[in-house]
């Protein structure tokens, strides 16, 4: 496919982390420095402006629109709908199409060439081995570096979905030169202090703890504003509550600024599935300890309050 292909498009899915972010360029620099291919990365939504940093400056980035390409590669999502706004004319081009991906359920019959492997770490990490397969010597440091950083957040730096493959790749990458504490300071030392003040916030007046070992938080557009907090800053606030010993299961509902609905997080701990908590009441699914979804109260409430409704869902997984 690679050999036909003149011009690539790559795509991640909606409101890019750092591992869609990551593995998208990584791929794009391949194969416009080793292969001189014509490459596009394209996103729905606008990086947040603490992964920046992971954009490349050789590259091209779309924000919520496409381009024509002789191949389409869809990395870190397992469908096509996850670009929501790009999802369409994605699916429309008549170039052959390869999905990279490592979330449950793929959409295979959309694509020519499907590489999808749930018991890995990240997006990153296997588009680490594909390139690898394909002849990478981690010589480009650029490269290495936004595999490294995609792994990283995915894992929430080596905290959940870690495999032996993934230390490996670790490894190998910091062996070859890069630079791990550079990425760790880039991603978790480098916020506003407004999120800072809105973590202990939150912890404080936000925080609720049922007996029978959940959490959850509802950050809403006020508290959003009152803060100013920006996308990407509430990155990790559903890990927190986990760090009591007896909460098994935390949530985070975030209110969208547009649209009558708010964006899920789940994390849990190893015997308590946050996918099916995510499947069963969020419209999500993703791994066994972290998953995510939206909830639309309009319609998926059935006429219960919002805090009934995310007690009913997390009690679900404890029983």
């Amino acid at each position: 496919m690679l050999e036909k292909a003149r011009s690539v498009a790559l795509a991640g899915h909606v409101h890019p982390d750092g591992d869609a972010l990551g593995c998208v360029t990584a791929l794009a620099l391949y194969l416009h420095r080793e292969l001189g291919k014509e490459v596009t990365c394209m996103f729905p939504d606008a990086a947040p402006e603490n992964l920046s940093f992971t954009l490349n400056p050789s590259l091209k980035y779309l924000w919520g629109e496409t381009c024509a390409a002789d191949l389409v590669i869809l990395m870190d999502c397992n469908a096509f709908s996850r670009t929501e706004a790009l999802s369409e004319a994605l699916g429309a081009s008549s170039a052959p199409k390869v999905l990279i991906d490592h979330h449950l359920n793929p959409d295979s019959q959309s694509f020519n060439l499907v590489f999808s492997t749930p018991e890995i770490s990240s997006a990153s990490e296997l588009t680490f081995w594909i390139l690898k397969a394909m002849g990478w010597d981690i010589k480009d440091r650029e490269i290495g570096e936004a595999l490294l950083t995609g792994m990283t957040t995915d894992t929430n730096n080596f905290a959940n979905s870690v495999f032996p493959t993934t230390f490996t790749m670790a490894s190998e990458l910091i062996a070859a030169g890069i630079d791990r504490d550079a990425i760790l300071r880039k991603i978790y030392q480098s916020y506003r202090e407004n999120r800072v003040r809105l973590m202990g916030y939150m912890q404080n007046e936000g925080l609720v703890i049922l007996p029978e070992g959940a959490a959850y938080m509802i950050l809403t557009k006020e508290i959003q504003h009152r803060f100013g907090i920006k996308e990407g800053e509430t990155e990790g606030l559903v890990n927190v509550p986990l760090t009591i010993k007896n909460v098994r299961i935390s949530l985070l509902l975030k209110e969208a600024e547009e649209g009558d609905h708010f964006r899920v997080s789940l994390r849990s701990k190893k015997g308590t599935s946050a996918q099916q908590c995510a499947m069963n009441f969020f419209n999500g699914g993703g791994h066994e300890n972290a998953a995510g979804g939206k909830l639309f109260p309009g319609k998926d409430l059935g006429g219960e309050s919002l805090e009934e409704y995310v007690k009913k869902a997390l009690l679900s997984v404890l029983q």
